[in-house]
């Protein structure tokens, strides 16, 4: 496989002499805006034979810049400058070329080719929503959440014809329209904020992963940046999706791959230069260790390049963002993604091992045309100083990152194993004081996207054993603490499993989703008791949080946790809200002298979960295994 691989690779950069009629077969971007804050547009034109060819551009308040050349013929790239003052319109990219052709067996003449692209300037009409701490993220795997539309669960022509429910590594057919089908659940459980897998294109063959067959049913081998895939419905099923869920009042978050494309991509078939990719002499895998980029005083150069440039697996080849024209075709993308469709964030995938000052370059562009833009890296890492280097940080360090939020990996693992250890020193609820004790490392940790799990983790509620008190002890810490929390689809009506044999098992079908389910988890006649109590437990609390200042805009202040009980205050100048936290298997009475510095003249509250009312505030009495949410009262 790794073989055939590198071979694909070098033919891509293997280019006839022979002379071919010109044509244009592709413009990226597929079209612009005026008035964006950058003036500067680089147009990929992708054809046969354009090399050579005489490029014009006849709009007023549009000059052509510079033709560049790569070392395949069949691309341009187009250096444009749009003035403050351009208009909205179609605008031509004219080309010509003259070739020789055969005429007779011995007569050879020139022949002059025309052509002429038109390319669309748009007025500029979406207008991004902050995603912040006040947001509570749901995170959807279209393709294993519903089904809205049957018609376009598999197509003849794409490389992966095969949608079949019975099998946990082919397609299942779940689409963007089922998403938008189901906004209200969303809106009931208390989210604010849709966060998809990639749905752009991957238009991918199935690849032999450990000996099983699978699809890329999970997003993350682009085959075609500008094209969202068909087997989702298309860009104009994601434009509804994201219509229909802005009216309901809820974000969308796009998930980004920078990093690497599909093998079955378009460009790949036919590449700009062989240094479009990460090339090595033989096959070379990342090696999955953040530790050679963040140790900036021991490290050596070639650790840190096999991290960087190695792939992250022979079927997704790793993109040279040190080649200008990629950098430029990948930052383009996302401007254009929140122009064209008018997402509201973005998740990045696989963060540490892009090229860290692309992204940077790539996060500014965003900045510069929405500055409040939300962009939140995926780095699987265990320690708190890589999490915080690849972050905006206070560590004085060579090398700073403008992302502004970390996928909270650290305080997911503290969180999974503070449920699952005994209280002790530096275990139980210790592991969550002495995570939230080092945020001084981060200029906001509020901004820190959490979870208790994801798709690439096991499942929650299998994690912690399947107990439901636990459960609501991590979820009620998850709704409480700092950060900007996100949950994984199905884990409000615990849905479970280990990634035993594979990652299918934790990205199986919502049921409900699909016509044929038994039963439907989107209704609570479809729950049985025990998942009605999950979701009622996240959505009374979601929909608490939602309202509340102190949770979402508020200052953390913890306690150090003492005899197995965690408590930690949310608060502002408005409200302040107590949560108790007990890993203990019987009822104590919590004296609350030692908050007094925060608790000092407020006298009863009301418990938000079970809505009682607090009459005195100080004893508490400290159920086996719960968490209390107090909003205080004077």
């Amino acid at each position: 496989m790794k073989k055939t691989i590198l071979s694909l690779m070098l033919l891509g950069c293997t280019f006839l002499g022979i002379a071919q009629t010109p044509s244009i077969q592709r413009v990226n971007p597929t079209n612009w805006w005026v008035g964006m804050k950058n003036p500067s547009l680089q147009l990929l034109v992708y054809g046969k034979n354009l090399k050579g060819a005489d490029v014009k551009i006849n709009h007023p308040g549009v000059t052509l810049q510079k033709v560049n050349t790569v070392d395949n013929p069949n691309y341009l790239f187009l250096d444009l400058t749009i003035a403050p003052e351009t208009k909205a319109g179609t605008l031509n990219v004219e080309m010509t070329k003259t070739i020789q052709i055969q005429k007779g067996k011995k007569k050879v003449v020139d022949q002059i080719v025309k052509l002429t692209q038109p390319f669309e300037l748009r007025v500029r009409d979406k207008k991004p929503q902050t995603v912040n701490a006040k947001d509570f993220i749901y995170l959807i795997l279209p393709d294993r959440f519903a089904n809205g539309d049957p018609s376009n669960d598999k197509f003849e022509d794409m490389a992966d014809k095969v949608s079949d429910r019975k099998d946990p590594f082919a397609r299942h057919g779940g689409d963007l329209k089922g998403i938008t089908q189901h906004l209200d659940y969303f809106k009931e459980l208390g989210a604010t904020a849709l966060w998809l897998n990639p749905v752009i294109e991957n238009d991918q063959p199935q690849t032999d992963e450990g000996g099983a067959m699978r699809s890329a049913y999970h997003g993350y081998g682009f085959t075609d940046q500008y094209n969202v895939d068909r087997r989702l419905g298309g860009n104009a099923a994601y434009l509804e999706m994201i219509t229909e869920a802005h009216k309901k009042g809820l974000k969308v978050i796009q998930d980004a791959v920078y990093n690497h494309v599909g093998i079955n991509h378009w460009i790949l078939k036919d590449m700009p230069s062989k240094d479009w990719l990460n090339q090595w002499n033989t096959y070379t895998n990342t090696s999955y260790r953040d530790e050679p980029v963040v140790d900036v005083l021991h490290g050596n150069k070639s650790d840190f390049k096999v991290q960087q440039s190695g792939w992250f697996v022979p079927f997704l080849p790793d993109l040279n963002q040190n080649n200008a024209f990629v950098a430029n075709y990948l930052i383009q993308h996302a401007l254009w993604t929140v122009e064209y469709f008018g997402i509201d964030g973005w998740r990045v995938d696989t963060y540490q091992y892009n090229d860290l000052p692309f992204m940077n370059r790539c996060n500014a562009a965003l900045f510069e045309e929405y500055p409040d833009m939300f962009i939140t890296g995926e780095n699987a890492v265990q320690n708190i100083y890589s999490q915080a280097y690849h972050v905006r940080n206070n560590i004085n360090l060579p090398f700073k990152s403008n992302l502004p939020s970390p996928n909270d990996f650290v305080l997911q693992t503290a969180i999974n194993d503070a449920l699952n250890q005994n209280f002790d020193w530096g275990k139980g609820f210790n592991r969550l004081y002495q995570v939230l004790s080092m945020d001084a490392l981060y200029q906001n940790p509020d901004l820190n996207m959490t979870f208790v799990d994801n798709h690439d983790q096991d499942r929650y509620f299998s994690v912690i054993g399947e107990d439901l008190n636990k459960y609501k002890l991590g979820i009620g810490f998850l709704l409480t603490t700092r950060g900007t929390p996100h949950l994984y689809y199905g884990t409000e009506v615990l849905m479970k499993n280990f990634k035993n044999p594979s990652d299918a098992e934790v990205r199986q079908d919502f049921p409900g989703g699909w016509a044929e389910d038994a039963v439907s988890k989107f209704t609570a006649n479809g729950r049985n008791e025990k998942e009605n109590e999950a979701f009622n437990f996240v959505k009374t609390l979601a929909n608490f949080r939602k309202n509340s200042s102190a949770l979402t805009t508020g200052k953390l202040m913890q306690f150090l946790p003492q005899d197995g009980i965690y408590v930690y205050f949310r608060y502002d100048a408005q409200q302040t809200v107590m949560v108790i936290m007990s890993q203990n298997k019987d009822q104590k009475e919590l004296s609350t002298e030692r908050f007094v510095e925060i608790m000092g003249g407020f006298t009863s509250g009301k418990e938000v979960i079970s809505g009682n009312t607090i009459s005195s505030l100080q004893k508490i009495k400290i159920p086996a295994m719960s968490i209390q949410v107090i909003e205080l009262k004077k």
